[in-house]
């Protein structure tokens, strides 16, 4: 049995991940834990952490998929009192909102809160 060195492992799970990255580079929602599992078994590996990097790459993405599938939720509620009646899923709506207060034509507006005048948010 011949020994495979860290770089050709490397190597080779880079090369067998790039399909994988390019596909989901068009999905809205963050990667979730395949996807930062995958990136933090390979840091991990780099220290000989593997699972270490694995399992705290996990925990990384479902919060971060966490925190966007909320932050869609509370724009689509939004989008519901300027819009009673609306159809379409919360990602559809939470699209539509950023799309309607956007500040600039084509984009979509940022989701730190932040007024278009650079001053904080006014709360009601």
């Amino acid at each position: 049995m011949r020994h495979v060195s860290g770089y050709s492992l490397l190597a080779a799970l880079m090369v067998a991940a790039a399909p994988v990255v390019t596909l989901s580079a068009a999905q809205a929602e963050p990667g979730g834990c395949l996807k930062y599992g995958a990136a933090g078994a390979v840091g991990g590996h780099l220290v000989n952490h593997g699972v270490l990097g694995a399992v705290g790459g996990c925990a990384t993405g479902m919060y971060k998929r966490h925190e966007y599938r909320k932050e869609a939720k509370q724009k689509a509620a939004l989008y519901d009192k300027e819009h009673p009646g609306a159809k379409g899923s919360y990602e559809e709506k939470a699209t539509a909102y950023d799309v309607e207060h956007s500040t600039q034509p084509r984009k979509s507006a940022p989701s730190d809160g932040a007024t278009p005048d650079g001053g904080a948010p006014s709360h009601n």
